[in-house]
């Protein structure tokens, strides 16, 4: 969490999964759903990871908890820097696992009627984040970011498998939803509902993917030569390059890539983005 004074503008990052972390990972891979009856079934393995203790469940408040769970702290640090009497706002960002528990914070502040800090919520960007919820989740979401003004985007870089999962399917039944800005191997955005070829698994796709793959490779020599040494990649990068060619979709989940992205997309999409709090209705057609 930092606080950036020029802005007047609070930062919640949250990180994402490491890759030699086994807790992380088991988070990952426990598909389980928890149900609310307000808002839908939802990942387990991600709610767990947030905070939810399955013996007591999401109480507004927990006082004898010696843990520290991440939401509960957040929200009341949140509250303790968040000055009622003045314009401070906050936004929630994250990659990957982080990216879910962004959303997820959102939404448990949303459960808890937590109007206040969700009026001062700016937004929630995301970065490679995987699904969260189900269709019921979607709308609840829906509803509340559009109640309370809060603009939600997600960053997807090309072929990233991470987003692509759990899969939108009859039977996992996972939704996205909100603004998706997606790139192309070239760094070239535009705003959609949903990312091209929606779910990893495909074997329509795992050629493009392979050929992309190589592409991606290649590209890690010439970009620094046409826009600076700043963009010259590291050995580690170019060994997991090389293991995406085995494996498509698994280098492009990098930080790395989302950070190149961000560093070249156009102005115009920056400027639309900022005009329009629900993009994805109202410019979609003109980004095509």
């Amino acid at each position: 969490m930092v606080h950036d004074k020029t802005t007047d503008m609070i930062i919640v990052a949250f990180r994402g999964t490491e890759p030699f972390n086994a807790d992380d990972w088991s988070t990952d891979l426990d598909l389980s759903w928890y149900e609310l009856d307000e808002m839908g079934k939802i990942h387990g393995g991600f709610m767990k990871a947030l905070g939810l203790v399955m013996e007591k469940g999401w109480p507004p408040h927990i006082d004898d908890d010696r843990r520290s769970l991440a939401y509960y702290t957040i929200r009341e640090k949140l509250k303790q820097k968040l000055n009622p009497n003045n314009e401070t706002r906050f936004m929630v960002a994250g990659h990957s696992l982080g990216g879910a528990l962004s959303i997820l914070f959102a939404a448990v502040l949303a459960l808890h009627k937590e109007t206040w800090l969700l009026n001062r919520m700016e937004g929630v960007y995301t970065f490679g984040q995987p699904r969260v919820g189900d269709k019921k989740f979607k709308e609840f979401m829906e509803l509340q970011l559009r109640k309370h003004g809060i603009r939600y985007l997600r960053y997807v870089y090309c072929n990233d498998m991470v987003p692509r999962t759990p899969t939108d399917d009859l039977t996992f039944l996972y939704k996205h939803f909100g603004a998706c800005l997606y790139f192309n191997s070239c760094y070239k955005g535009k705003v959609l509902e949903e990312q091209p070829h929606k779910n990893y698994i495909s074997l329509f796709v795992w050629i493009p993917r392979f050929l992309n793959s190589g592409w991606e490779l290649v590209r890690g020599f010439i970009l620094p030569l046409i826009k600076g040494p700043e963009y010259k990649e590291t050995w580690s990068l170019i060994v997991l390059r090389l293991w995406g060619l085995g494996f498509p979709g698994l280098s492009a989940h990098n930080p790395h890539e989302y950070v190149n992205a961000t560093r070249l997309i156009s102005r115009r999409i920056y400027h639309q983005l900022q005009h329009h709090r629900h993009p994805w209705k109202t410019i979609n057609g003109c980004l095509k």
